[in-house]
């Protein structure tokens, strides 16, 4: 004979639904999710949370994707609609902001959710090497601390916002992570220098932009810091950079600067506030990509790309490249 026994209140299953969020609320939030759940809309948010100026035109926006101007402006709507930003019209253009009661939470959503999502914390694409680092959201907090100390003349919001930009936008074409953070950090600095930059005392700076900040811009940078010794400051940049500067090319730069500055040298996106800061920008075979800034120079240098050549045609084109420079310098030196 069998006995049914009921189980105990141990194992028993009650079901509860106490600690969940509220089906009005989840409605609420399940739609801006949505709403947000757009590479692109992530894009314009992420650009509208870090501009220098507080908010972004429509203008400046366009640039982030081969789209219409009515898609951006669709796109923007919807975010607008969510409450996630305000709108200012003025004149031709309207201008977006942050709501003032949303940052917060899309300073959560850049911050530590976004970088967490795009190094796959606890998958297989995250070097062994790095498992027993802090989670990317408190290495931003950490280095965003420490940087807003550095320079207290940029807004704290902002530097949070560079911190993170800097290192998710590294981590997207990163193949090996050990060094991500490092490199985050030095690319950080960086940018924050830029804003922090006084035109009107400072050396005289020229950006340099190619396609994958892998080759030929990397060569110009270290030829005009070599060159000028140290009088003129020079950066590099790409529009859609590359995971490593090329072999070719990491060669021929430790014959310019020497073993230490190469090891430091690494491809870096484009960004609004790197063509800001300089007087000069040369793109060498990106195209249009670079915005135009009010102030700044603009120079088009049709040379080679190192990167594809070998030997006496890699010398050749790093040949040109110099010739370019030491034009360059003569004209900011006279």
């Amino acid at each position: 004979m069998t006995t049914n026994t009921a189980p105990s209140s141990l194992d028993a299953c009650t079901p509860t639904t106490s600690a969940a969020i509220d089906i009005a609320a989840a409605a609420k939030v399940a739609t801006v999710l949505k709403a947000i759940a757009d590479p692109f809309r992530l894009r314009m948010l992420s650009a509208i949370a870090m501009d220098p100026r507080g908010e972004s035109c429509v203008c400046d926006l366009a640039g982030l994707s081969d789209v219409s101007q009515p898609t951006v402006s669709h796109h923007l709507k919807v975010l607008k609609d969510t409450g996630m930003l305000h709108a200012e019209r003025r004149g031709t253009w309207v201008w977006y902001r942050i709501a003032p009661a949303r940052r917060t939470a899309v300073t959560a959503l850049l911050d530590g959710f976004a970088p967490a999502a795009v190094l796959g914390e606890g998958g297989a694409d995250v070097d062994p090497g790095d498992r027993d680092q802090a989670s990317a959201d408190s290495w931003v907090s950490h280095l965003a601390e420490e940087l807003a100390e550095d320079y207290g003349s940029v807004d704290r919001d902002l530097v949070v916002a560079i911190v993170r930009e800097s290192y998710a936008a590294l981590a997207r074409t990163a193949t090996v992570t050990r060094y991500l953070i490092p490199l985050a950090e030095r690319f950080a600095r960086q940018r924050l220098a830029d804003l922090s930059r006084d035109r009107d005392t400072a050396a005289p700076q020229v950006l340099f932009v190619c396609v994958q900040n892998a080759g030929r811009s990397q060569l110009a940078a270290a030829l005009v810091n070599k060159l000028s010794d140290g009088k003129v400051v020079a950066r590099s940049a790409g529009s859609s950079p590359a995971s490593q500067v090329h072999p070719h090319v990491h060669s021929m730069l430790k014959g310019i600067a020497g073993e230490q500055y190469t090891s430091e040298v690494f491809p870096k996106p484009l960004t609004d506030d790197a063509v800001r800061a300089a007087d000069v920008v040369v793109t060498m075979g990106c195209g249009d990509i670079c915005p135009i800034i009010p102030g700044v120079r603009y120079e088009q240098w049709a040379v080679g790309d190192p990167s594809l050549a070998t030997g006496d045609e890699a010398e050749s084109i790093r040949s040109d490249i110099e010739s370019h420079v030491r034009d360059l310098l003569g004209r900011l030196n006279s």
